[in-house]
């Protein structure tokens, strides 16, 4: 069977497991005693050496078999969790998503860099192992740990058999017998191991094929799943009383969620009887999670754009609809096109829910970066997410992960003390680092807020001065957010020496660039010995927008309304012109005055107004009027991307097309600011 055409969905399902692994471990570091956050890793495990064995990825497997024989240890009592085994799974989980990376990138799994880890892994296992498991062992009895039959995976058909039996109240069993070694008639052997199973029980797999067994064509081992009334101690014996058996192993499947009819996952694990009754409650809990899980659909990204590609086209062609209902001042028309208006609104929100996402699937990596950087220098750091249910497009989710690191690591690095100067501050030993995402009108705010230091101005001002930023006297004209800014200026950085973590004067610059690049912005808040608070602000989605068209000359403009803050009309006389730059006293504030046609090179503008029509932008505590001949109105405009030729154009951030077929430049202010 050609298993290639299963390779997306392999490595999409274990990147979601393994980033359910490194949340489940971090809460066991924290909760060491935590017996459902145990059977939660182990399940995982298990979940993704099976899917790696059918897909055929022996390293995969090999690793998370002795992850397994290490966590069934931790939850037999043989081992205790200690910072040294969560460092070294850590390893395992670091080398998987390696592998997992390289599947999707070659196809292929690296073959070298797991040996050490399986030794890890190994030495583990033998630790502070009991002398009453060490005697049994040598009594040739199986352990636990050795009590899972390996490749022996189940179906579609067979999960859904299976299902439908304990649903009904039976058993299923996985049996492994193994045959004497003197054993003369193998399949005379089996055939009283089929009998005897028949008498109560429906075998419906085996392995290898029955054929084959009754063929003997297999070594002395051959594996049965069956469905059964009876309790399994009772099979076992039942087995072990045949001659020429040597070994007779059983595993239990357990249907996670019996009475969830949309869920259709089966897990294997073996469980003692006296295990049983214990485990109920965690797999009752889980029920809730895996039934929401089975209610929805995996949808290829490039299929929703063509979707919201159609929903936008179908938007240019009702704005068409409205300027022909206008013009022709039919009734009927404008009831047919005020119809179509909300069922377009209508699909558009849809097509827009189905591709947010929340921000959680960012947030889930920090706590495990936040955990590894505060060990390496030596901190201790309490992080707390909020808002991780806050959604954002698809597309702004995959972008904004690199400036939250930035973020972060600055905040760890540069803003939170050492312990000691945190002691001697009069704070806590263990500084504090807070995420927050929320939803504010048509954008999402994110906070990463820290109660270290606080922002010193006054070094980021020598610093300025040193670096040739600025002169001594300009420096002096700065106020407190003009100075914090220079932060993020390309190659500028107030670390005094270079390490792993900052001194290159390159983060800040990247979060501003990535940040301004989606549409966003970014603002600082300090206080000195109190902390710093960085706020990122983004829009919603970035393929629809609502926009105000302007004239300038013959051409048109849109300006994304989320980055008006209002509209007025001013004489000319007003504009005064101060060291170049041309400004307006408004509302008892400077307000810098652009004039578009200059930046946009546009011809036919009329300079000579006794009143000017003047837009006022925002880019965080920034304003400016923008300078426009009249105003056309507010648009639902569909934002088209330029190109990689024409991407790079200042204060352009893309083109709409009017419902009339023509081309409108739709302004950056952000840039032009």
């Amino acid at each position: 069977m050609d298993i290639s055409q299963y390779l997306e969905i392999f490595i999409e399902e274990s990147q979601e497991h393994l980033q359910s692994l490194n949340q489940s471990l971090l809460g066991l570091e924290s909760n060491p005693d935590n017996v459902k956050l145990l059977n939660e890793i182990f399940r995982v495990a298990h979940t993704i050496k099976g899917m790696a064995g059918t897909m055929g990825f022996t390293t995969i497997m090999s690793l998370t078999h002795e992850m397994e024989n290490v966590l069934d240890s931790l939850r037999n009592g043989e081992v205790k969790v200690n910072s040294h085994m969560i460092d070294i799974l850590f390893e395992c989980l670091d080398y998987l998503e390696t592998s997992i990376d390289s599947i999707s990138n070659s196809g292929k799994e690296p073959e070298t860099g797991i040996n050490h880890l399986k030794d890890k892994l190994k030495s583990l296992s033998k630790e502070n192992v009991s002398d009453k498991e060490s005697k049994e062992s040598n009594k040739g009895e199986a352990s636990q740990k050795d009590n899972y039959i390996e490749d022996f995976l189940f179906n579609q058909y067979d999960e859904e058999l299976t299902r439908k039996a304990l649903s009904e109240g039976m058993k299923v069993y996985k049996i492994k017998i193994v045959l004497a070694k003197g054993c003369m008639l193998k399949s005379a052997r089996a055939f009283i191991v089929f009998k005897t199973l028949e008498e109560y029980s429906e075998i419906f797999k085996s392995s290898p094929k029955v054929e084959d067994i009754e063929d003997e064509k297999f070594d002395r081992e051959f594996k049965l799943a069956v469905v059964a009334s009876v309790d399994k101690n009772v099979v076992k014996k039942d087995i072990e009383s045949i001659s020429e058996i040597e070994e007779v192993i059983i595993e239990e499947v357990i249907y996670i969620n019996e009475g969830a009819k949309d869920v259709e996952e089966i897990t294997v694990t073996h469980i003692d009887n006296e295990e049983l009754t214990a485990k109920t409650d965690y797999y009752h809990d889980l029920s809730v999670k895996k039934a929401k899980i089975g209610k929805t659909v995996r949808v290829d990204i490039n299929r929703l754009d063509n979707l919201m590609n159609l929903v936008s086209e179908l938007i240019i062609i009702k704005t068409r609809l409205e300027g022909i209902e206008i013009e022709s001042g039919d009734l009927n028309m404008t009831e047919a096109v005020e119809y179509l208006e909300r069922i377009t609104t209508s699909l558009h929100d849809a097509v827009m829910k189905v591709r947010m996402v929340p921000i959680e699937r960012v947030f889930n990596r920090f706590p495990r970066m936040v955990r590894d950087l505060s060990k390496e220098l030596g901190k201790e750091i309490t992080l707390t997410m909020t808002g991780e249910e806050t959604e954002l497009d698809r597309t702004v989710i995959d972008e904004i992960g690199d400036p939250l690191i930035h973020l972060i690591r600055n905040s760890i690095d540069h803003g939170i003390e050492s312990k000691g100067e945190r002691v001697k501050n009069n704070k806590s030993v263990d500084g504090r680092l807070f995420l927050k995402a929320y939803q504010d009108g048509n954008s999402v705010v994110i906070e990463v807020e820290d109660d270290g230091k606080g922002i010193s101005t006054d070094k980021i001002k020598n610093k300025i001065i040193d670096t040739g930023f600025a002169t001594k006297a300009e420096a002096d004209e700065l106020n407190n957010n003009e100075i914090i800014n220079f932060l993020f200026k390309p190659g500028f950085s107030t670390s005094a020496s270079i390490s792993d973590l900052s001194g290159r004067g390159v983060g800040l610059d990247v979060v501003k660039t990535k940040i301004e690049s989606l549409g966003g912005n970014v603002e600082v808040e300090s206080v000195i010995d109190c902390g710093s608070k960085f706020i990122i602000r983004l829009p919603l989605t970035l393929a629809i927008i609502q926009a105000l068209l302007v004239n300038l000359g013959t051409e048109k403009y849109a300006i994304p309304l989320n980055s008006i803050k209002e509209i007025t009309s001013i004489k000319a006389e007003n504009i005064k012109n101060v060291q170049g730059q041309e400004v307006l006293l408004y509302r008892e504030n400077v307000l810098p005055i652009i004039r578009l046609a200059n930046i946009l090179d546009v011809k036919n503008y009329n300079e000579q107004q006794e009143y000017i029509t003047l837009v006022v932008v925002k880019k965080g505590e920034k304003n400016s009027g923008l300078v426009v001949d009249n105003l056309i109105g507010q648009h639902e405009i569909v934002i088209k991307s330029l190109g990689k030729y024409l991407g790079n154009i200042k204060a352009i951030a893309g083109a709409t097309i009017l419902g009339d077929g023509q081309v409108a430049l739709i302004i950056d202010t952000n840039s032009i600011i």
